[in-house]
């Protein structure tokens, strides 16, 4: 993972044409406020499946994007880490489904769920099934599990400042096998329900 994560698009790939990057930001964070709405609704046992991914991030950039709710079909590269080709995504993203709803079954300590949601959240990233949105929607989706296993969501970071640093260094870490730091991010922030 590079530091320089962040990617805004150019206003010719928004549906509004909207130049402005303040309020593409503005558009786009009430999208994320909605979906995260969506997620505080749904019931705790609702299972995860590819479908509940697509509609997270269909709500979050559906009123600018035309790619939102669809899975990525051109390469991507972000920082140092080179995600799996486009054509990879949807076998991967069933992959990772069936091992997260299989380690939900399996959960027994609070340890195993700091594991699990560092394993949703670092994974998810790795795949990069989306255009854009991919850190966002694999918040969603790690906060949506904290719910279902009865815990508050979790923030990981500030946009700006100290704890972004401190995460990008614990999803670089993950990116080299070692998720103590990660967990450690996840560990500190789980407040139960």
């Amino acid at each position: 993972m590079d530091n320089n994560t962040s990617w805004t698009p150019s206003p010719d790939d928004n549906l509004q044409g909207i130049t402005d990057p303040n309020v593409i930001n503005e558009i786009e964070g009430v999208g994320i406020g909605n979906a995260e709405l969506f997620i505080f609704e749904l019931d705790n046992q609702v299972e995860l499946s590819a479908a509940l991914i697509l509609d997270i991030h269909r709500i979050g950039f559906s009123k600018l994007y035309d790619w939102a709710g669809k899975w990525r079909t051109n390469e991507a590269i972000v920082g140092n880490l080179h995600p799996p080709h486009a054509t990879q995504v949807l076998q991967l993203i069933y992959q990772f489904i069936d091992n997260l709803n299989y380690k939900l079954s399996a959960l027994t300590t609070a340890k195993d769920h700091v594991s699990n949601l560092a394993y949703a959240h670092y994974e998810f990233i790795r795949i990069h099934p989306f255009n854009n949105g991919n850190g966002r929607t694999g918040r969603l989706l790690m906060n949506l599990i904290a719910l279902k296993l009865g815990y508050h969501p979790l923030q990981l970071y500030h946009r700006d400042g100290e704890g972004r640093k401190i995460y990008i260094n614990a999803m670089k870490t993950a990116d080299r096998g070692d998720f103590s730091l990660l967990q450690d991010l996840i560990a500190k922030e789980l407040r139960p329900l």
